[in-house]
């Protein structure tokens, strides 16, 4: 059996960030060519951790290695009541106080690091919630966009729920022929019990989104894992999701095949990171300048929406 890395992928290291007091334990990967284009920060889901995002079952997996190589620095950042914050606060905090945590670290980490053209949010899971109510409430100055995989705003009629939901457990993973076989060796020390007041959050969530989805500015893409059984992503989900993400200038949902719902621990992974660094990249883009008179092009009006 393939023992447990004794640390993370080489060229990721660990650093701490003071938010507002909270101190916060993070993985960070510089771009390798110098000054990073931007800096893509990794919000993990509930029950895991930062070395979420530097999968060691197979040496592709890790989205801090693969995008210092394409010139970003990526920052996964333990949320509150995981990693470093674990001892100060054992029962962690809610979803809006996490939104809150999770900006004044970002302001720690701008006064001491270079963030390139800015911050992109990719987060996954319950840390999707944050990074939504973050760019909804708390969004940093140079926010550039927002990416969530494995969450919605709408709960599958069969997904887990209280104390079921807290464990989380393999079922939720989906078929495990999608994940390496050294997975759950390797992944042990990635693993962590979730806190209560996250737990109390889980059912909160869809009120929430609610009362918060129009006032995200930025760019939005959602990914649904092709064998996601947490959330609704059916026709009619995905119609009343856009809906409300109305002052988000883009909209993109999207659909990642051979996946299940921890997407970054998968053979799908790689895939994945770059389908997300792909749409960082259209971020950067300037903005589309008026179109000439014989441009064949049209002019869409609201945000724009693509599915794949």
């Amino acid at each position: 059996m393939t023992p447990a890395p004794a640390g993370p992928s080489r060229g990721v290291r660990r650093i701490e960030l003071d938010a507002a007091g909270v101190p916060l334990s993070a993985l960070l990967c510089k771009a390798r060519d110098g000054a990073p284009r931007a800096t893509v920060v990794a919000v993990h889901g509930a029950g895991m951790s930062a070395g979420y995002f530097d999968g060691q079952a197979r040496p592709d997996l890790s989205l801090l290695t693969l995008g210092a190589r394409l010139g970003f620095t990526v920052l996964a950042v333990d949320r509150p009541g995981y990693g470093r914050s674990a001892g100060p606060l054992p029962e962690g905090q809610g979803l809006v106080d996490q939104a809150a945590t999770l900006a004044a670290a970002l302001d720690d980490y701008r006064s001491r690091f270079p963030t390139g053209a800015g911050i992109f949010l990719l987060a996954h899971s319950f840390g999707g919630k944050v990074a939504l109510l973050t760019a909804a409430g708390h969004a940093p100055p140079d926010l550039i966009g927002v990416e969530v995989s494995g969450c919605g705003h709408r709960y599958a009629p069969d997904a887990p729920s209280g104390a079921e939901a807290a464990r989380g457990g393999r079922r939720s993973w989906g078929p495990l022929s999608l994940y390496p076989p050294t997975t759950f060796v390797v992944s042990g020390p990635v693993i962590a019990p979730v806190p209560i007041r996250e737990q109390a959050d889980m059912v909160r969530w869809p009120g929430l989104f609610k009362d918060v989805a129009s006032r995200i500015r930025v760019p939005v893409r959602f990914t649904f894992a092709e064998h996601e059984t947490w959330w609704r992503h059916d026709p009619e989900a995905l119609a009343d999701l856009r809906s409300r993400l109305s002052a988000a200038p883009r909209l993109c949902v999207d659909r990642q095949p051979g996946a299940g719902h921890n997407i970054s621990l998968g053979y799908a992974a790689r895939s994945y990171h770059l389908r997300c660094l792909g749409f960082l990249e259209d971020c950067l883009l300037p903005a589309d300048p008026v179109q000439p008179v014989l441009s064949a092009r049209p002019v869409s009006a609201g945000p724009r929406a693509c599915e794949a």
